[in-house]
């Protein structure tokens, strides 16, 4: 098997991939993430995901190398890292009573061979009415600023929602585990 390394800075993607029990490793890609004109939220998370494992190409050329990139979808506007407690509170509020759709982009790359495996999972939360003071609640409790959506799914986000659709739940969290599988026994990669 050649090595797998993760392109990416992200300790979500990480917790996550440990959960596959195969060693590797990690890099941050250095890429420009901005969005192009006219790109749709699903062209710009399979595009992203594809340049950040290219990016690792010339320092990983026998790898596996996986990328990975997610935005959150709130009717037609893309909802991305709030930063701060502001940004939050106005992203929540958006979202109450209503469904935010994460769109993640998911790519392996061998850099071996040079193929490269693309795909997008989405996965939908519906949430709560919320109001302000639960919204300031929760965001001082967990403080999910650099999640997209302002929440973190695998804490007390939870208690945000009402129900939740998909096929991968980890894809929620920025790595579609279910998927990646499927596309490292493509490369023959033996899991467990």
């Amino acid at each position: 098997m050649l090595p797998l390394v993760l392109a990416s800075s992200s300790p979500y993607r990480r917790e996550l991939l440990e959960r596959l029990r195969l060693p590797f490793t990690w890099s941050a890609p250095a890429i420009d993430e901005s969005r192009h004109p006219e790109e749709g939220a699903e062209q710009l998370v399979r595009r992203l995901a594809e340049e950040k494992a290219r990016a690792l190409i010339t320092t990983h050329p026998n790898h596996l190398i996986i990328g990975s990139d997610q935005v959150a979808v709130l009717g037609d506007q893309i909802l991305g890292k709030p930063h701060n407690f502001q940004r939050a509170r106005s992203q929540l509020m958006a979202a109450s009573g209503t469904h935010v759709t994460f769109l993640t982009g998911l790519a392996l790359l061998n850099s071996e061979s040079n193929t490269c495996q693309v795909d997008c999972v989405p996965f939908t939360v519906h949430f709560r009415q919320l109001d302000e003071a639960r919204i300031g609640r929760y965001l001082e409790a967990e403080h999910p600023y650099d999640c997209a959506g302002s929440f973190k799914a695998e804490g007390l986000g939870v208690s945000l929602f009402s129900a939740t659709e998909g096929c991968d739940a980890t894809s929620l969290v920025g790595l579609p585990l279910i998927r990646l599988v499927d596309m490292l026994l493509a490369e023959g990669v033996q899991i467990p």
